[in-house]
């Protein structure tokens, strides 16, 4: 799919339904409740996307791209060694999933276009995670393990988290099975 070029007028429109959707989710939104909320035309939604599940999955794309400038913002803060990077990073998601509804969530994963969206973030957050594990094997900061092997486990984790599997076996939400792995990986490598 070919990125939009969005003038500075649709950008702040795309950033208002973010801010409404994360909160409410979008799946009980007709175009018509959007555009009396927003006080805009269907013009302009669709100006933004050609349909109503293109523009659910623009939101759900804006609301990760806000995630990974939080995210990342948060790990550049971080003084701590290798370890201290792993969590702040998993924390961070972790906080920024508790900031989402948990409408906005299910609507997400209930639509395979949007659930793809998730998928493919999920994807770039497993392999951030690889990342920062070979950094820190590399720099002897956590102990030998394959750092492949570290991702993939995480990946596998936070898919099932994406799936529901997590809150339906264990009642945890999002962002409170992320806290739950940040604190098992980092003790797995570094115990």
């Amino acid at each position: 799919m070919v990125a939009r070029r969005r003038t500075p007028h649709q950008q702040e429109l795309l950033d208002r339904l973010v801010d409404l959707c994360e909160a409410e989710g979008f799946a009980d939104f007709t175009l018509d409740a959007l555009t009396a909320r927003l006080g805009c035309s269907k013009t302009t939604l669709y100006a933004l996307a050609g349909s109503k599940i293109e523009l659910a999955a623009a939101i759900v794309r804006a609301s990760f791209q806000r995630a990974t400038a939080a995210v990342e913002e948060r790990l550049a803060g971080v003084d701590g060694g290798a370890a201290a990077r792993v969590e702040a990073y998993l924390l961070a998601v972790a906080e920024r999933l508790q900031s989402l509804s948990a409408q906005f969530l299910a609507d997400t994963a209930a639509y395979p276009l949007t659930a793809e969206v998730y998928r493919r973030n999920t994807e770039a957050a497993a392999d951030r995670i690889r990342a920062l594990v070979s950094e820190g094997v590399a720099s002897g900061e956590l102990r030998q393990v394959h750092a492949a092997f570290v991702g993939e486990m995480v990946a596998a984790t936070m898919f099932e988290i994406q799936r529901g599997r997590m809150f339906e076996r264990l009642e945890l939400g999002d962002g409170e099975a992320y806290a739950e792995l940040a604190a098992f990986v980092v003790a797995a490598l570094t115990d």
